[in-house]
């Protein structure tokens, strides 16, 4: 008995191709006779018979309630026909609505790859935590040969293309360079598509020529296509990430590494019961492109400027730079680790990158270099009078310098605050100031307003007696007590 495809080719390839009979017996391996039969039968073209359904006059019906509803349940349109009177079962309701509404069940072919072939990237979300007053949301990084199974992942705190590029510089070191790097529409890889007609970023351009991968893109709404670093994904979701600890970022991507080294290169390689990736992986290393002799570099450029003060903003943080630098255009080269300040081609500043916000990263050096530069300008009087009055005062000038404050314009406050409140409260004012991070005379005068309701007593006020000579020659004469008691009685002299 052959089946109703070898029938259909049979008739094919006698009938369009106008084989013989022996011919096709032979190359499709059944027997002449076999043939024979195919072609003698009449079971093409034969109308079949038309069995009438209990569901037929409820067609119309249940198109009318798909159309509304797409994704109705058969059981919840069998209890709506139940009440139309319908007397049939679910199975013929079931048929019914698979024939109004065919559910299209994509098949995929399990794609076989080559040693050093290809492999798949994409970027996944983790969560978020906290650094500093900044909430951060963390990024994985996921680079898997589709041949080995190896993978390389890497935390982040974004998605942005140095972060991307970067990614792959160390994924080549770690794990090797495939000929083909396989996407999908990610942003900072596309930056516009239509149809099979993609525009790649340039950066992503200049990676691939450098490390001679070539990069290509799945389908729209066709994720299937890179299956192979999706189900790798969910295995660092649930393998690695969850019900994790970590102090930091750089603290979980080092254990990252060590469960890639201890965990996933151990586990079962899918294409050989007796195989590990890391045995599949040595084998691809063969077949896998050479490092260049120097890696990309994936850092992010910007120019700055610097206004009055000695920092310059980045991502929502400050740097300081040399007071020299002040006003200057500079180059700021940030990685994910580290923001460097440039003035032409010379390094003038480097810091270590805050991810937080609102975040002031300073170099000592460049503050003590800003309060020298101070003193040599002149004009201490004030500040030499305030110190002597208020010591504290040098410590409070220099983080008052910091936040780009002048040193003598908050000396000149200050001692107008010493002579309304006294040394002593102020003295006490400007500590506190210090503490809460405030170093302004703004700051230390509601200090004082505080102080002085705390204290119950008001700012000493300044009284000027004028110098009246004459007043001190002035004799006066004495008065007789008696002139009281007539007055007391409300008799006069006169009366008497």
């Amino acid at each position: 008995m052959i089946g109703p495809e070898t029938l259909a080719e049979i008739r094919r390839l006698h009938y369009a191709e106008h084989w013989k009979l022996g011919t096709i017996a032979t190359q499709m391996g059944i027997s002449w006779a076999t043939v024979r039969l195919a072609l003698d039968s009449d079971r093409f073209g034969r109308p079949r018979p038309v069995r009438a359904s209990r569901t037929d006059p409820y067609v119309e019906f249940i198109k009318a309630t798909l159309e509304r509803y797409p994704r109705l349940r058969s059981t919840r349109i069998y209890e709506m026909l139940k009440g139309r009177g319908f007397t049939g079962g679910i199975r013929s309701v079931r048929r019914a609505v698979v024939q109004i509404r065919p559910v299209a069940r994509p098949a995929f072919l399990r794609l076989s790859m080559m040693p050093g072939e290809q492999a798949q990237v994409d970027w996944a979300h983790f969560g978020s935590i906290r650094v500093g007053r900044a909430e951060r949301r963390i990024s994985c990084f996921v680079m898997v040969l589709s041949y080995s199974r190896a993978l390389y992942l890497e935390f982040t705190f974004d998605q942005s293309l140095s972060s991307f590029l970067s990614a792959h510089v160390r994924a080549f070191t770690h794990l090797g360079i495939a000929r083909t790097l396989l996407y999908d529409n990610l942003r900072t890889a596309v930056l516009a598509r239509r149809g099979d007609a993609v525009q790649i970023h340039p950066r992503l351009i200049e990676l691939s020529g450098h490390y001679h991968f070539q990069p290509r893109f799945c389908a729209v709404r066709r994720g299937n296509e890179k299956g192979r670093v999706e189900r790798a994904i969910q295995y660092v979701r649930h393998s690695f990430f969850a019900a994790r600890s970590f102090s930091s970022l750089a603290d979980l991507n080092r254990q990252a590494l060590v469960w890639r080294e201890t965990v996933a290169h151990k586990r079962r390689w899918p294409g050989g019961d007796q195989m590990l990736v890391e045995d599949a992986w040595q084998e691809e290393r063969r077949c896998l492109l050479p490092l260049p002799e120097h890696a990309a570099e994936t850092d992010h450029v910007v120019t700055v400027h610097s206004q009055k003060t000695p920092y310059v903003r980045f991502d929502l943080n400050d740097y300081s730079i040399p007071h020299e630098a002040v006003g200057r255009e500079l180059t700021l080269v940030a990685s994910g680790t580290t923001v460097r300040l440039l003035s032409g081609q010379t390094e003038i500043a480097r810091h270590e990158r805050s991810w937080d916000r609102h975040a002031r990263v300073e170099d000592p050096a460049h503050i003590a270099g800003l309060l020298k530069e101070r003193k040599k300008a002149g004009g201490r009087t004030r500040i030499n009078a305030l110190l002597s009055s208020v010591p504290s005062a040098e410590a409070f000038l220099e983080a008052a310098v910091a936040r780009g404050e002048s040193d003598r314009g908050q000396a000149t406050q200050l001692l107008r605050l010493c002579a309304d409140y006294g040394s002593e409260l102020v003295q006490k004012a400007v500590a506190d100031a210090l503490a809460r991070g405030t170093p302004t005379a703004a700051s230390v005068a509601f200090i004082l307003q505080k102080l002085v309701r705390t204290l119950k007593r008001k700012p000493a006020l300044a009284v000027t007696i004028p110098s009246r000579p004459e007043l001190v020659e002035l004799s006066l004469p004495s008065r007789n007590a008696g002139t009281y008691d007539v007055l007391h009685s409300g008799r006069t002299r006169d009366d008497e």
